[in-house]
């Protein structure tokens, strides 16, 4: 496929993802005191008790102009496949980037927001999962809280794969876990799950560096937030990619799968021919059915 037509099949594709009207959860609840620490929780729409809970982890390169709201059509058509959902809202980069190296921070006009917040996106996630439980018991009365899996998407399936890497990670990390979360398993959804491959790809403008930042903690940074360093898990993981994806092309999923193999591990990888990045999200598109699938076999 021809760079012209790539692009013109991603336009089409986050047009056709982002059409669906924002759909309005039946809870939220607070898991901290910032305005962003919220989660939004849907109900199986079906009225079934005992439903596995997939937490939710929305992507955007984890820049503020990207919300929840873009992932919950996503969120209510896993709800009418008899989920419980629970879509996580976590603190995102804000409208300066970072510049170091003389001169006051400005936002160039047109530059995009920086991506992350650190530590503070990481604080967030750390700490949606460990309420998780609580909250959803209290929200959602007929969610099983003893199956959960954790999907996301992009900058989100990145966050999936590092909630379920915490016990893993280097001693002293203040997300540290002292024992495995108890999940099911992760679904991750063209993830940024590599940072070494995603940073040479250059993938979302160079989202990575800026999570990371430029100073000389970038490394001590970098092992405690890559997912692709964060192995083995011993958690049953699925990476779920489209094959024309040029947002997070698939280089960067098989970048982990290897990384996984080489650590023991078995991580599941299903390719998408004739799909990009967004219909992984997008409920008219056949790929969110594979999504659905996916979760389906951890979770059941």
């Amino acid at each position: 496929m021809s760079d012209s037509a790539a692009r013109d099949r991603d336009v089409a594709e986050t047009e056709s993802a982002l059409a669906h009207p924002e759909v309005t959860p039946d809870r939220t609840a607070a898991y901290g005191d910032h305005p962003d620490q919220v989660v939004d929780f849907y109900a199986p729409r079906d009225g079934r008790t005992g439903a596995p809970l997939v937490v939710l982890l929305h992507g955007g390169a984890w820049r503020t102009r990207w919300d929840r709201a873009h992932v919950s059509p996503l969120a209510d058509f896993l709800a009418r496949r008899g989920f419980a959902v629970a879509s996580v809202e976590y603190r995102r980069g804000g409208d300066i980037p970072q510049q170091r190296g003389g001169g006051e921070n400005t936002r160039p006009s047109g530059a995009e927001p920086v991506a992350g917040r650190w530590p503070e996106t990481f604080d967030d996630v750390a700490a949606a999962m460990d309420a998780m439980p609580v909250l959803a018991a209290r929200e959602l009365p007929g969610a099983d809280v003893r199956r959960i899996v954790v999907t996301g998407h992009s900058a989100g399936g990145h966050l999936a794969l590092w909630a379920a890497a915490r016990h893993v990670l280097p001693e002293g990390s203040p997300w540290r876990l002292p024992a495995p979360p108890p999940l099911r398993g992760v679904v991750a959804l063209a993830p940024i799950a590599d940072f070494t491959t995603a940073a040479e790809l250059g993938v979302c403008g160079g989202a990575v560096a800026q999570l990371l930042g430029g100073d000389a903690d970038v490394e001590v940074r970098a092992a405690q937030a890559d997912p692709g360093v964060l192995l083995p898990t011993g958690i049953a993981t699925a990476i779920v990619q489209g094959v024309e994806d040029i947002v997070v092309p698939q280089a960067v999923s098989e970048a982990y799968v290897g990384a996984a193999a080489r650590s023991g591990e078995m991580v599941g990888l299903t390719l998408l021919g004739g799909v990009g990045h967004f219909p992984l999200i997008d409920p008219a598109a056949d790929a969110c059915a594979v999504v659905a699938e996916e979760i389906t076999q951890l979770a059941w």
